[in-house]
């Protein structure tokens, strides 16, 4: 039988410039695999992921707004396959690994918490005392220890470490990866403008004009600009970067959208609510450890009853941490036969 795979590598050659990062060339994976004779190891690991439980729940995680009223509003999940198809489309024009490329974008946010930020912010409160949390850290975590019962995904090291560093310094080792962290900006500004819009806390027209001026008045003009910005500024260069103007007017674009839309009240008027719920559930289980699933008490046991917990309550989907809150501590209703 041909070997599909060793076809596809063969082919990585002529297609992926020489920066990019070839299939065969992999650091590989931290328990050793036989190769499969059809997909490259890159493409095993889109496979993984997108296949797993963290995954399929990223649909039932908020982005921005805290149990909208619509069915238009990005979740966690249309976030992730927006970053996904801009970042491939950087990474083709680039010559670079649209495997590897994919493979990142569609884990980097499996860590995410329920109801977005604000559910990242109140698990970094809770769990201060036992290192905090961040949700790029978590995503690796959760492909390396929590998904298949325990065993992880076992991913390829260059998925891995795009992955937790697809938001913070320091860069990602491949352009890959770099391109994510890049795609993931692009996606949730505009979408967030998007949404922002949707829920009447401004539109396009409110957006300044040394902005929209330099990336467009539209959200598929903006984001099309700055695609073809680090096209322009990287081709065949070893870097994946905005151009210097584009850049700037990106950071102007996230400042106006932390003070008008991440900081609004309309955004921020239910956060303390999230923080009640995870709080009283976090605490909760940390009072009755017995009360946990058996696979996070066996996490218990290996790594710390906090971490167990913290790993339950970020891996909950917004419906289930409200549902579970309500089984725990709200009364249910009873009828004498």
């Amino acid at each position: 039988m041909l070997n599909i795979r060793e076809k596809r590598e063969k082919l990585e050659e002529y297609m992926i410039c020489p920066y990019g990062k070839l299939a065969r060339e992999s650091a590989g994976r931290v328990r050793p695999e036989p190769a499969c004779e059809v997909r490259t190891c890159f493409q095993r690991d889109i496979d993984r992921i997108t296949h797993s439980k963290s995954f399929r729940r990223l649909k039932h995680k908020t982005q921005v707004f805290l149990q909208p009223e619509g069915d238009h509003y990005r979740t966690r999940l249309t976030h992730t396959l927006e970053v996904t198809r801009i970042a491939r489309t950087i990474s083709r024009a680039l010559e670079l690994n649209e495997d590897l490329t994919e493979a990142i974008a569609l884990g980097h946010d499996l860590g995410h918490t329920p109801f977005g930020h604000a559910g990242e912010r109140a698990l970094n409160i809770l769990m201060e005392d036992s290192g905090g949390f961040r949700h790029y850290e978590q995503s690796l975590r959760v492909v390396d220890r929590l998904e298949k019962d325990g065993r992880g995904l076992n991913l390829t090291a260059e998925v891995r470490n795009g992955i937790v560093r697809h938001t913070n310094d320091p860069l990602a080792d491949t352009l890959e990866g770099q391109v994510v962290r890049l795609a993931d900006r692009i996606a949730y500004i505009n979408h967030d403008v998007d949404d922002a819009a949707r829920a009447g806390i401004l539109s396009d027209r409110d957006i300044p004009e040394e902005i929209s001026g330099v990336l467009g008045g539209r959200y598929s003009v903006r984001i099309d600009t700055a695609i073809r910005d680090i096209v322009e500024a990287s081709y065949h260069r070893g870097v994946v970067c905005m151009g210097p103007q584009v850049a700037a007017v990106m950071d102007t674009f996230h400042d106006f959208m932390y003070c008008n839309v991440y900081l609004n009240m309309k955004c921020k008027s239910e956060e303390s609510k999230v923080y009640g719920i995870l709080s009283a559930i976090f605490e909760y289980y940390t009072a009755h450890p017995e009360k946990l699933p058996e696979d996070y008490r066996t996490i218990a046991a290996d790594d710390g009853l906090a971490r167990a917990v913290c790993d339950y309550v970020s891996g909950m989907t917004d419906h289930f941490a409200v549902s579970k809150f309500s089984e725990i501590f709200i009364p249910s209703s009873w009828s004498v036969l």
